[in-house]
């Protein structure tokens, strides 16, 4: 069974392909950015979860989006 890229939660690289060869160079426009820009994402942590955080948040003095931010630089350097 094919998956609708339009609609599948998880598009595939090359889903799109064949639309973008159909824009018109003239209607696209190129934008360098903003590299002092950030992006923040909204982590939902809830009972038991959110209290342990809190807790290991507390006793290392940190907050808890600094803790968690700690765990995933840590994470990621263990896979690496």
């Amino acid at each position: 069974m094919n998956k609708d890229p339009w609609t599948n939660a998880d598009p595939q690289p090359g889903d799109f392909d064949v639309d973008l060869a159909t824009i018109d160079a003239r209607n696209v426009e190129f934008h360098e950015g903003n590299p002092d820009a950030t992006l923040k994402i909204l982590v939902s942590v809830e009972g038991e979860d959110a209290e342990r955080l809190e807790r290991i948040a507390e006793a290392r003095g940190k907050k808890p989006g600094d803790l968690v931010a700690e765990l995933l630089r840590d994470a990621e350097r263990s896979v690496a």
